[in-house]
């Protein structure tokens, strides 16, 4: 899979860069093309000679290198590439790429690309925990960053804990998931999940009761069909997936409009738990219990974002799959929700308090299209995922 693929490795300053020469040596055994970037840092713990050894190409170092820099060799390197790997990924480079900083070459390279880049942290425990390097994890996860690792262990330092990079064959497997040739590849498809927050006041809200564990499911398996994935999420309990582009919204009015901003796409799947309603006279500040009696809330009815992307007359997704939450005669319900709205498909599933679904790890599923439907066996969000996205490739490949 990797033969002739062209990696351009950035090797950061970390005890970890010993591992890089053999991430070369198992990159070249596979065909892969890697282009060395050695950061300065990089330079105290690997040398350049032995780093073009093993890659058999020149390294590259420095940002103001006059040969190099006559073409704008850098801006050269960014795009050449099929995927950067930055092994390791220090908190220092790290934080350069959530800034936006680009002061060397490797940061200049990083900021430059228009290809997908993939880490491997390396750091001392107490650095990878630390609450700027978390912000700055989550911070480049949202901007689509690939991450593989970081491994529990012994370090250097004497330290035990989270923050060794992963090893060399864990990345290569990372790398040949990056660069897979999906049925899906070429393909953008926009996907929603998690609950909308509606507020009440600044600190109450009402939302639906929704993990938003299968959307991330579903993007991640989109994502593993070599599709380029617009995740469009409220506020869930399990963090979106790495690889995807993120659009971290709270309304429905903000899912709305990030939908919107989106598009257009092949696909588009709404896993979302859109609440219906939001408050027109939520308060300003916090609504106080007095002897007045009860708060009188005023209710308004939220966009309809799945009918409103189904009826669209230009521009409109391939194919649009709906979710449909029932408590009662589910796939009845649903299939009246199918046409109502105006989609192709809807996903239907009981969320009785008795199935334990809503929120939980299983999901039971049934498949409603123009032709009929579809039930499948009661098993894992994944494995629901898996199933939905090898059922729209075929649809949209």
């Amino acid at each position: 899979m990797l033969a002739s693929k062209h990696i351009l490795l950035i090797i950061g300053g970390g005890i970890a860069a010993f591992k890089s020469l053999d991430l070369i040596r198992r990159l070249r055994e596979r065909g892969a093309i890697v282009t060395p970037v050695l950061t300065q840092a990089g330079e105290e713990f690997v040398t350049p000679l032995s780093v073009s050894a093993l890659a058999g190409q020149k390294v590259f170092q420095h940002l103001f290198d006059l040969n190099d820099e006559s073409e704008m060799g850098h801006i050269e390197l960014s795009r050449a590439a099929d995927l950067i790997v930055v092994a390791p990924a220090t908190a220092d480079l790290m934080a350069k790429m959530a800034a936006g900083l680009a002061n060397d070459l490797a940061s200049t390279l990083l900021l430059a690309t228009d290809k997908r880049v993939l880490v491997a942290p390396a750091m001392n425990v107490r650095m990878w925990e630390h609450p700027a390097t978390q912000r700055n994890i989550a911070t480049l996860e949202r901007d689509g960053i690939l991450m593989v690792g970081p491994n529990e262990g012994d370090m250097a330092c004497g330290e035990y804990g989270p923050g060794r990079m992963s090893e060399p064959l864990e990345i290569v497997a990372e790398i040949d998931a990056a660069l897979a040739e999906g049925p899906l590849k070429g393909k953008h498809v926009l996907v929603t999940s998690g609950p909308t927050h509606e507020p009440i006041d600044p600190v109450r809200y009402i939302a639906n009761r929704s993990s938003g564990a299968q959307g991330t499911a579903i993007a991640r398996a989109l994502l593993a069909l070599g599709a380029e994935v617009t995740f469009v999420t409220g506020p869930a309990d399990v963090p979106p997936p790495m690889g995807v582009k993120t659009v971290e919204i709270q309304t429905a009015s903000e899912m709305e409009a990030a939908v919107a901003a989106a598009l257009p796409a092949d696909a588009a799947v709404f896993a979302a738990a859109v609440a219906d309603w939001h408050v027109t006279n939520a308060g300003d500040s916090k609504i106080k219990k007095d002897t007045d009696g009860l708060p009188q809330l005023t209710f308004g009815e939220n966009p309809d974002i799945l009918a409103g992307v189904s009826a669209m007359k230009k521009g409109r997704p391939g194919l649009v799959v709906g979710f449909a939450a029932e408590t009662d005669d589910v796939i009845e319900n649903a299939t009246k929700k199918r046409i109502r709205k105006g989609c192709d498909w809807i996903v239907a599933n009981d969320v009785s308090p008795a199935t334990g679904i809503m929120g939980g790890s299983e999901n039971a599923v049934t498949l409603i299209t123009g032709q009929g439907a579809e039930t499948w066996p009661r098993m894992g969000k994944d494995a629901v995922a898996a199933a939905l996205a090898k059922k729209i490739s075929e649809a949209i490949s």
